[in-house]
């Protein structure tokens, strides 16, 4: 009976691998001097990191992967510096909501989403078989939809907020756990002030309950909208930290080269 967030059980997954990497993680030693080099080794380098042939990472020096794992969306999120972080424009908010219905990634999610709820038999009066699988697969597309339009477009154009993950990337585990889960409740303004965040906790709200007009006549009622409310909340702290701390797993285990920022911000 119970829905949740997209690829929920491949956030849990990750989150349980990454937990077996955070020994090797929290005993990375700081970063050594940096040596000097020519200006041809450092332009090189800054080649080599903005290839093409590096998908994993993004032109503006970010190390935060477009998707994790290939397959899990992670277009919000970049790195919290604000020195150099500008407000994304409203065009900017629905082409993120966009880009966040409509890619690949979007619907492998949502296909892999029905294929847990039919084996595990949710919303059992969608039945079993292709036809149920395929109205599964449907709702959670529809799901897809109405949340990022809500979460990433709408709410955060008409409030003036910034609908992107900004990953604190320093400190200790604890502090950023902290701060990865509380971003479900806290985001920022346009202006860059820490604000209620208004697009996830109202725009899962909303979509919940749209989604009563296409899900099974017997699984509407409005303790299940805040029940499933209450649970993809969750799920989406959990996958805040796996978005915090997928860069470092990367560093890790395939060492790769940490980007450096200056005037890395506090608490």
């Amino acid at each position: 009976m119970i829905r949740c967030g997209r690829l929920c059980g491949v956030v849990g997954v990750l989150l349980a691998i990454m937990a077996s990497a955070g020994s090797a993680i929290g005993q990375d030693k700081p970063d050594a001097p940096t040596p000097k080099t020519s200006a041809t080794s450092q332009s090189q380098a800054a080649s080599d990191r903005n290839s093409k042939d590096s998908p994993e990472f993004n032109p503006q020096q970010d190390d935060n992967p477009k998707r994790i794992l290939g397959i899990i969306p992670n277009f919000q999120t970049t790195n919290d510096t604000p020195a150099v972080q500008e407000p994304l424009s409203v065009r900017e908010k629905y082409v993120l909501a966009w880009h966040q219905t409509v890619d690949f990634s979007a619907h492998f999610g949502d296909a892999f989403q029905a294929a847990l709820q039919q084996a595990s038999n949710g919303q059992p009066h969608y039945g079993q078989g292709w036809g149920a699988y395929a109205q599964r697969f449907g709702a959670a597309e529809a799901d897809q939809v109405t949340s990022a339009f809500f979460i990433f477009g709408f709410l955060p154009h008409v409030l003036h907020d910034d609908p992107r993950y900004f990953r604190k990337a320093h400190g200790s585990a604890w502090s950023r756990i902290r701060y990865a889960a509380t971003r479900t409740v806290i985001t920022r303004t346009d202006a860059g002030t820490p604000t209620f965040n208004a697009p996830q906790v109202v725009g899962q709200l909303l979509q919940q309950g749209i989604s009563t007009s296409y899900y099974p006549q017997q699984d509407r009622s409005a303790s299940g909208v805040f029940q499933d409310w209450g649970i993809n909340l969750a799920y989406n702290s959990a996958y805040n930290i796996l978005k915090e701390y997928y860069p470092d797993f990367l560093r890790v285990v395939f060492h790769r080269q940490k980007v450096r920022t200056s005037d890395a911000p506090g608490n």
